[in-house]
């Protein structure tokens, strides 16, 4: 407005956002008409030659390599829904800032106006030789899935659904952490996840790469297993995987009966009775925003361990933790794809950060730990190049 107001005004939350929380700026000097000579014409046309005969300068002399597209259709914000490209704006400069803040990579918002799948994919495409890397955000499920499947074959640069596999990665790293600190190994740990959204698909498949065998994934029906007849293609190809290697059926209070770990990722309410129904020296983890599955309160009458997603609980589960630096990582060795090895790397490289201060209310570090960025992105340079996906 005008006169610099704006309709919420004093509010603190607003104020914080008001024209966006990111900027442009330069970073060559542009105080003289040799400086402009250099930065724009005539220079500039030297280096757009010399890219010309040589594409892969671009790596070089322009902010490509260190870009990604933080690219959104609005159908899927945070726990908000589908709210459309507009109001996922804001969301998508946090990441953005996060992305720069944390990893020192420049990221760049961009909302899309369709939610057609095909459309989707053809757009980034066209996009891509501006960017390093593109970072998906806030899609719904199952269209995440195959987009983000498609668009990695097609390129070949980094291509990472962050609601899906930073999840994961972070969760990894917490239960690696729990289950050290109540005595337990992956091969006979019994966990239950709740939701088989992106989050749910994502984290399961990690866990399974990490050691766990025993692994029931729920929906609103139950759980997930082949002899239902309500299942979608990515479902049934998690059930394969999961309840079918165990036979486990039945509801969410059958399977949390002596289950080691409850990993929440889909809204909803746990009751009571079926948290005290889990194994002694339970591992609860209520990941839902802004209402845990299970409230930390309560899970503590049971539970050894409890995590959420919220700042205001001890052992939060935030993706801050590993996004910036597994894009640092791969952009550091120019890598081709970010692999499930570079994804395990850097769950290890945040539980070992915990060290011997591990607790209770300590399985994973804080997200202002000044070591995370640098050994998430090492960890993950170092896996991509075991991986033959470095270019450098």
């Amino acid at each position: 407005m005008a006169d610099g107001s704006h309709p919420h005004a004093g509010d603190p939350v607003f104020d914080l956002h008001l024209a966006g929380k990111m900027e442009i700026r330069s970073t060559a000097p542009l105080t003289s008409r040799e400086d402009l000579s250099l930065a724009y014409t005539p220079g500039v046309a030297r280096v757009c030659e010399a890219i010309a005969a040589d594409p892969a300068l671009s790596q070089i002399y322009t902010w490509v390599p260190n870009t990604v597209a933080v690219v959104t259709d609005g159908t899927a914000v945070l726990g908000l829904g589908d709210i459309g490209p507009s109001a996922a704006m804001p969301v998508m400069e946090g990441k953005a800032v996060l992305f720069k803040q944390f990893g020192g990579v420049d990221g760049i918002p961009i909302c899309l106006d369709t939610t057609d799948v095909d459309e989707i994919i053809e757009t980034v495409v066209r996009l891509a030789p501006s960017f390093g890397g593109i970072n998906l955000e806030d899609i719904s499920a199952p269209r995440c899935f195959e987009i983000e499947d498609r668009l990695k074959a097609l390129l070949d640069i980094p291509v990472f659904h962050d609601d899906q596999h930073g999840t994961a990665v972070v969760v990894l790293a917490a239960l690696t952490n729990s289950l050290r600190l109540t005595g337990r190994n992956p091969e006979s740990t019994r966990v239950v996840i709740s939701g088989a959204g992106a989050a749910g698909v994502a984290v399961a498949k990690i866990l399974l790469e990490a050691g766990i065998k025993d692994l029931a994934v729920t929906d609103r029906k139950g759980v997930i297993h082949s002899g239902r007849d309500d299942l979608t293609p990515v479902k049934r190809a998690l059930a394969v995987i999961t309840a079918d290697q165990t036979g486990r059926t039945g509801s969410l209070a059958d399977v949390l009966t002596g289950a080691d770990v409850y990993i929440g990722v889909s809204g909803g309410t746990v009751p009571e009775e079926d948290v005290a129904r889990m194994a002694d020296e339970a591992i609860v983890f209520g990941l839902a925003n802004p209402m845990p599955e299970v409230l930390p309160e309560v899970a503590r009458r049971h539970a050894r361990v409890v995590a959420t997603g919220r700042s205001d609980f001890p052992n939060q589960i935030n993706n801050v933790l590993a996004f910036p630096g597994i894009f640092r990582g791969a952009f550091d060795v120019r890598a081709t794809a970010i692999t499930e090895g570079m994804k395990l790397a850097a769950a290890t490289a945040l539980a070992e950060l915990v060290g011997d201060d591990l607790s209770a209310d300590l399985v994973i570090p804080s997200p202002f730990d000044p070591r995370v960025g640098p050994a998430v992105a090492a960890a993950v340079s170092a896996a991509a190049r075991r991986d033959g996906v470095a270019r450098t």
